[in-house]
C-alpha cells in the first residue's frame, strides 16, 4: 500500500491511548490521527510492514477500552515529519473492527452543544514553557468553542497538591515528572491514592525517557507525551479529556 491509498479515509486528529495485550510492557502509545481504515501510531517499537498486531484502544472517561486487530503499513522515523511511529491499516476481512474505528470517526466528527466552564492545573517549574503552553491552550477559547477553559500554574507538586485541596474542583492537570520541591511522581502518586482526586484526568508532558513513562504510566496517568512537544498535540489532547469538540 503506497502513502495515497492509505488517505483513502478521512482522517481526524484523535490522540487515544493505545495498549498492547499481547506485550508485558506497560509503556502505553498514542494515536497521532485515525480513520474508519487505519491509524497512525506514534511509537517507539519495532514493528515490520506487514507484521499483524492486536491493540487496545482507549481514552479515560471519553472511549471505554476495546481490542482491534491491525497490520503494519509502513514507518515514519523521528525527523521533519514528526516523532517516530507507525502506520497501520485495518485489514480486509476484519469488518467489525473497521466498524469500530468508523463509529469512532463519526462520534467525533458529529457536533456537540455543551455549555459549561472546565479548569486546568498546569504544574511545570520552567516559566517559559508555561508561557508557550498557556499560549498554546488560549486557542481552547475559539469563538465556536463550546467549553471555558480557565488554567492556573503551580511550579511544582506540593503547590499543586495544595490547590488541588481547595475549590474549585481542576478538571484536568497537565504536568511535568522532573521538578524541585515535590517531583511530577510522586504527585501523581498522591493523587493516585486519594479518594476524592483518584479519577482526575492526568497528562504528562516530560521530556523523560521510556523508563520515566513506564512509571508514570504504572502509576495512573491518562497520557504521556514526550517534550519537545508540538501544541497541536497537546490542543487534541486536552480536547478530548475535558470532551471539547473542535
Amino acid at each position: 500500500m503506497d502513502h495515497s491509498e492509505k488517505r483513502r479515509d478521512q482522517r481526524v486528529p484523535l490522540i487515544l491511548r493505545i495498549d498492547y495485550p499481547a506485550s508485558a510492557d506497560v509503556a502505553r502509545d498514542v494515536s497521532e490521527n485515525l480513520s474508519a481504515g487505519g491509524l497512525f501510531i506514534r511509537s517507539d517499537r519495532e514493528l515490520s510492514a506487514g507484521e499483524r498486531v492486536p491493540l487496545q484502544l482507549s481514552f479515560p472517561r471519553l472511549l471505554e477500552p476495546f481490542e482491534i486487530e491491525v497490520e503494519v503499513v509502513w514507518r515514519r522515523e523521528t525527523g521533519a515529519g514528526g516523532p517516530a511511529g507507525v502506520a497501520v491499516r485495518i485489514p480486509e476481512e476484519r469488518s467489525a473492527d473497521r466498524a469500530k474505528l468508523a463509529a469512532l470517526v463519526e462520534s467525533w466528527n458529529s457536533p456537540r452543544a455543551v455549555a459549561r466552564s472546565c479548569r486546568v492545573l498546569m504544574v511545570e517549574d520552567n516559566p517559559h514553557v508555561v508561557e508557550m503552553y498557556e499560549w498554546a491552550l488560549k486557542k481552547l477559547h475559539a469563538p465556536s468553542a463550546t467549553v471555558e477553559v480557565q488554567v492556573e500554574y503551580a511550579p511544582h507538586g506540593l503547590a499543586a497538591l495544595t490547590r488541588l485541596s481547595r475549590a474549585p474542583r481542576i478538571d484536568l492537570l497537565l504536568t511535568d515528572l522532573f521538578m524541585p520541591v515535590m517531583d511530577g511522581f510522586t504527585l501523581i502518586e498522591r493523587l493516585r491514592s486519594d479518594p476524592a482526586l483518584a479519577d482526575l484526568p492526568i497528562l504528562v508532558v516530560s521530556a523523560g525517557g521510556p523508563r520515566a513513562r513506564e512509571r508514570a504510566s504504572q502509576l495512573g496517568i491518562d497520557v504521556f507525551l514526550y517534550k519537545p512537544v508540538q501544541f497541536s498535540d497537546i490542543l487534541s489532547t486536552v480536547r478530548a479529556l475535558l470532551r471539547i469538540q473542535a
